[in-house]
């Protein structure tokens, strides 16, 4: 069922005479209560929620978190594919039906408010939600975040999109402040946000960070200047967890404090009533919640209902719908399926062939074969009520007799002897938070007797763990669905003082295990896992990554000894191929010697029967990388620069401006390990014929693509717009213009079109404060990736804007 159409423009939602009767009908308590959270009394395991007014027929408002799926605490939902799948399948529609599905299950679980999508663009490798993210492009990431909020909403449910803005990393989050000039926030991290508010976005989220010495749910800048003066939103603004620092954030465009009301609550009420904040302050921020919940048909008349708001008061019909499970996996195995990439097959070793693997055996290495990982850590987790690992969905194409399985690696690790941890650990669990802060959970000595690399392995199931080894740097694990995290160590023989802390989440305990993986533990697992491929016609490798919420990753290889693991497998068997359970990019330095690289990413509860469809060829490959894979951490737009990224002394600079990602390997000649918009197929596409059509401020850029294979493909189009060489500003070498995609048979060719918008050929100018014309001649190029465009053209741009040839 779709939402109520939004008020007139001319009209705000906050300010219509029914909205305003009913905040001048509410008491100062009740309009205190809407601007922070509190907790359900029903308890039905959602994020946040507000009681509402029951005698105004204000109902409570309930939100939960949603990128990836509904996210209710101890009840299971569908855990669709982690944005960065949906994002690589460049897929408008795609994304709507994402959005539309939870909405609908958002509904199903009698929720009003979905928390997401997270629009920040993905500026540099170590992020730890870079798997929330659409990726490094603003254009692609306006398109596919829109269309999700578009989704979610048609299904009468409020989209809040996140995190407003410039939240681009995990490390010291809560205080880092991000120093950032206006072009990069108005071309790089504006866009997405400014395009849902133009979509009728109800709701958004504040950053945690400080973005140019203010706090982001305190900037007057960007929540009131920007948002509201300059794009005309008309929703409100609500604060991320423990983001709120001073009452005044209510003056400067806040409207709603989360978890509680720590400054908006008590502190508000005693500002206003000692004259320090005027209560229409307040006023303002209550009308714009309560008319969004009008407009969205939450509101009914209740008995004390002025009369003028309850004759205009029409609720929508909310029945809550039953859950679709069916429904909602069929859909998290095709994104699954078009977001997955193909990254690297020199010699067709893919698509596997089931026959001659039954017949001759395959070997399945890896954890993440056992233990699939769905999802990322964080607000994004969403635990499926059932998922099939890819060891289980093998064996039962194959036989259990063709299928051998060796862990490689394995990241718990095995109990710790007594003889070496003293006192001994015991496993168990620290009570739900919040908290800041880890709480003190063990401390003890290890004694180490061999020297070698040693993993201390810690599963927090539930929340986060930190590990403090002596004389090693905090290391903070997260975990998801198995998923154990730990501290990798080179060590000499002696004693160790070890102290584990547990960070628990709200609402939920987290239990903590304690393990190791010794220099011949790793050794023998090694050993074993290269003794199954040297026997098997192929080798499956999965490798894993550990991203989480609140942790960005120390460093950018895979964890533990998995590069190891996959160049000895490697060498001992040329058909290895490596399948990628990851949120962002690594570095491969096995890459020459294996023979494929599949990247599923965290594929959602569907994952592993997608990873399978698509190795065996019963589905071709079609996904693009929405990001660049940088070679190695030195070559990065970061590297080298501590104010770049993590950042010195709580501030972060983004020097590198509107060169982010594929844009920066551009400007300063360093080639990534795989480039933006790269994904392989089983068959081939050649490209032909450009032609460029201006009319007006548009150009509308056409090309033949013919199938040259032997499969049926689809082929995501790609075009860029160069740099105009008549203006003396900094410019990305091109730039992504617009996609399309286009599915052929074998040997059937279509003309595809993409149309280049007047806005592509502007660029924010600093001295006027305005988006201004990019003139002169401009490059148009047409192609795989944004290294492989064999189709290039020229349009030139006046001065007023218009194009031509």
């Amino acid at each position: 069922m779709n939402a109520p159409a939004p008020a007139p423009a001319h009209t705000p939602a906050h300010a219509t005479a029914t909205v305003t009767a009913l905040v001048a009908a509410m008491t100062l308590d009740e309009k205190i209560s809407f601007v922070h959270g509190a907790d359900d009394p029903e308890q039905l395991g959602q994020s946040g929620y507000i009681p509402g007014v029951p005698r105004l027929g204000i109902p409570a408002l309930r939100m939960t978190d949603g990128p990836a799926g509904v996210r209710m605490k101890r009840r299971t939902t569908t855990a669709l594919p982690a944005p960065v799948v949906l994002s690589c399948a460049f897929d408008d529609e795609l994304a709507a039906r994402y959005g539309e599905f939870l909405g609908f299950e958002a509904r199903a679980k009698r929720q009003d408010v979905l928390i997401g999508p997270m629009l920040n663009v993905l500026r540099q490798p170590y992020g730890g939600r870079n798997f929330e993210l659409y990726g490094e492009d603003p254009l692609l990431v306006t398109a596919i975040g829109t269309a999700v909020v578009q989704g979610i909403q048609s299904q009468g449910v409020i989209a809040m999109p996140k995190h407003f803005a410039a939240n681009n990393q995990e490390e010291n989050r809560m205080a880092v402040d991000t120093v950032v000039d206006e072009r990069t926030l108005r071309e790089i991290e504006f866009p997405a946000f400014q395009s849902v508010v133009r979509a009728g976005a109800g709701a958004l989220m504040g950053a945690t960070n400080s973005v140019n010495g203010q706090f982001s749910c305190e900037n007057e800048t960007l929540l009131t200047t920007v948002l509201r003066d300059e794009w005309g939103f008309e929703g409100w603004v609500m604060s991320d967890w423990d983001a709120v620092h001073d009452t005044a954030a209510v003056e400067r465009g806040l409207d709603q404090e989360m978890p509680n009301g720590a400054h908006l609550g008590e502190p508000l009420r005693l500002a206003i009533e000692e004259g320090r904040v005027d209560e229409s302050v307040l006023d303002r921020a209550v009308a714009r919640i309560v008319g969004q919940m009008a407009r969205f048909g939450l509101i009914a008349a209740g008995p004390d209902t002025p009369p003028e708001a309850a004759a205009a008061l029409t609720p929508a019909d909310r029945p809550v719908p039953e859950r679709d499970a069916v429904r909602g996996r069929a859909l998290a195995r095709e994104i699954a399926l078009a977001g997955s990439v193909l990254l690297h097959n020199p010699d067709g070793v893919l698509p596997l062939s089931a026959e001659r693997l039954a017949e001759k055996g395959v070997a399945v290495i890896g954890r993440s074969a056992d233990v699939l990982k769905t999802a990322g850590v964080g607000s994004a987790l969403v635990v499926p009520e059932s998922a099939r690992t890819p060891l289980e969905v093998l064996r039962e194409r194959l036989g259990d007799e063709a299928v051998t399985f060796a862990i490689g690696e394995d990241p718990a690790g095995r109990t710790i002897p007594e003889s070496a941890l003293v006192p001994p650990f015991r496993t168990g669990e620290v009570a739900p938070g919040p908290s800041t802060e880890p709480d003190y959970f063990y401390e003890g000595v290890l004694t180490i007797e061999t020297p070698g690399r040693y993993r201390i392995a810690v599963t927090a199931l539930g929340g986060y763990a930190a590990i403090d080894l002596e004389g090693h740097p905090r290391v903070f694990a997260g975990s998801s669905f198995g998923d154990t995290a730990g501290l990798t160590a080179d060590l000499e023989p002696g004693s160790y003082k070890l102290v584990l802390s547990a960070l628990p989440v709200p609402d939920q305990p987290v239990r903590l295990t304690l393990g190791w993986v010794t220099p011949e533990q790793a050794r023998a697992d090694i050993d074993e896992a290269v003794a199954a491929a040297r026997a098997a016609d192929v080798a499956l490798v999965f490798a894993y990554d550990e991203l989480a919420e609140l942790i960005d990753r120390p460093a950018l290889p895979l964890p533990g000894l998995q590069d190891t693991l996959i160049t000895e497998v490697a060498k001992a068997n040329p058909r290895t191929v490596v399948v990628l359970n990851t949120g962002s990019s690594v570095p491969m330095p096995w890459l020459e010697h294996v023979a494929g690289v599949l990247d599923v990413w965290y594929p959602g509860e569907a994952g592993a029967e997608a990873a399978d469809a698509l190795l065996f060829g019963d589905a071709n490959p079609a996904g693009k990388l929405t990001q660049s894979f940088p070679v190695d951490a030195a070559r990065t737009s970061v590297a080298g620069d501590p104010l770049r990224y993590p950042g010195v002394d709580g501030r972060v600079e983004y020097r590198e401006g509107v060169f982010v990602g594929y844009r920066w390997h551009d400007e300063h000649g360093v080639p990534p390990l795989f480039p933006f918009g790269h994904g392989l197929s089983y068959t081939t596409f050649a490209y032909e014929d450009l032609d460029l059509t201006p009319a007006g401020t548009d150009v509308t850029v056409s090309c033949t693509v013919r199938n040259t294979g032997d499969r049926a493909g689809r082929e995501i189009v790609q075009v860029y717009l160069g740099r105009s060489h008549e203006l003396d500003v900094p410019q990305p070498p091109k730039t992504l213009a617009g996609w399309t995609t286009v599915d052929l048979e074998p040997g059937a060719s279509a003309r595809v079109s993409v149309t280049v918008d007047a806005e592509r050929f502007t660029y924010w100018d600093d001295a006027t404060r305005s988006r201004r014309v990019a003139a002169g001649a401009r490059e148009v190029l047409v192609g795989r990736s944004s290294a492989d465009l064999p189709l290039t053209g020229k349009v030139h741009v006046a001065a007023d804007g218009t194009a031509g040839l």
